[in-house]
């Protein structure tokens, strides 16, 4: 089965930036999507940006348009998130999952393999 590995969270500044990384290895299909979620202590699983692998197409929520950046690296099986201008609201458990097939990409359910989640923490 799949697994995935986050990584690159950290304790930074309001307007830093970040990179984090998710390393993904075992069986994944040729039709799939991988996406990045964040979590904060009390709050539902935020759905933030998949990547739809056979196209490239990516989307975004409207709190990190404009600033957050999802790619990949098909080579190093490793999907990314830049992140850029960040705040003490983009503060949360950040996730990377995989989905068998696109499907809605809008869907938080359509992903059923997660990684374990990078802690990202913005201070003013």
């Amino acid at each position: 089965q799949l697994q995935l590995v986050e990584s690159g969270g950290g304790l930074v500044q309001a307007g830093d930036s970040l990179r984090l990384s998710c390393a993904y290895s075992g069986p994944h299909g040729s039709s799939f999507a991988m996406g990045w979620f964040s979590q904060a202590p009390g709050k539902e699983r935020k759905w933030l940006a998949p990547i739809v692998w056979s196209n490239g197409n990516t989307y975004y929520a409207d709190s990190v348009k404009g600033r957050f950046v999802i790619s990949r690296d098909n080579r190093a099986n490793r999907v990314y998130l830049q992140m850029n201008s960040l705040t003490p609201e983009d503060t949360a458990i950040y996730y990377c999952a995989w989905a068998a097939r696109p499907g809605s990409v809008y869907d938080v359910n359509i992903f059923r393999a997660w990684g374990q989640g990078t802690q990202v923490t913005v201070f003013a």
